[in-house]
């Protein structure tokens, strides 16, 4: 595993995981957020085609990031942070089929940023605590901020069912009680301090490797 710089801010260490991993990834979300692609993709100033564009790199993403799932159910504690209802992959699958046609797989570019997220998933995905870290930063970011996403989606390009299923949770109705469910899941891991500040110190790592992601997409998909 490739060892990580730990640049945490001082922290009560007594605190839960799940705040821990809010409070110390809150610069890194904030620089993910204010990327200049998703700005301008949430103001409605690009196409469908840079939305199709953002969802390859997803299914790169979660293709491997669901790999370490499979992989992490073997191991006891792993094991409590799979929930099958957050599965993406299949979603995202059906919105490519319907944003770039049934030969997708074979028009889609996977940029070099999403390269070196999947290879960072590969990795580490097997780590209890590097997938605790980017299963807490992917999935519930997808049932609060992408919720935001899919609003705008909706509204500024036509999107309504079709080409949205990755931001639909048909088994889960209501976020908020799955998300204090899988926050409590997390506050439950038994894992050593080094463990947590591992955790940490890796979701940090996950929310610039998104940065990063944004970053490649930006350039391929200017304003209109």
């Amino acid at each position: 595993m490739t060892a990580l710089t730990h640049d945490l801010a001082p922290a009560d260490v007594s605190a839960p995981l799940s705040q821990r991993l809010r409070e110390g990834t809150r610069p890194e979300h904030e620089q993910a957020e204010g990327s200049g692609f998703v700005e301008r993709l949430m103001a409605g100033g690009l196409d469908v085609a840079a939305y199709a564009d953002l969802a390859a790199q997803q299914w790169a993403v979660y293709g491997a990031l669901e790999a370490a799932s499979t992989a992490i159910r073997s191991d006891v504690q792993g094991a409590t942070l799979v929930f099958d209802a957050l599965t993406r992959t299949p979603e995202i699958e059906k919105d490519l089929a319907f944003l770039v046609g049934p030969d997708w797989a074979e028009r889609i570019t996977i940029h070099p940023a999403t390269e070196r997220y999947v290879a960072r998933l590969r990795e580490v995905g097997g780590s209890l605590p590097a997938y605790a870290a980017h299963a807490y930063t992917r999935y519930l970011g997808d049932l609060s901020g992408g919720q935001i996403i899919k609003r705008m989606l909706e509204r500024h390009y036509g999107l309504s069912v079709d080409g949205l299923a990755f931001y639909t949770f048909t088994e889960i109705p209501k976020s908020k009680p799955f998300k204090d469910v899988y926050r409590e899941r997390l506050d439950a891991l038994a894992l050593t301090p080094a463990q947590v500040d591992e955790t940490v110190a890796e979701a940090k790592l996950a929310f610039r490797l998104n940065s990063a992601v944004f970053a490649d997409l930006g350039p391929a998909h200017p304003a209109r």
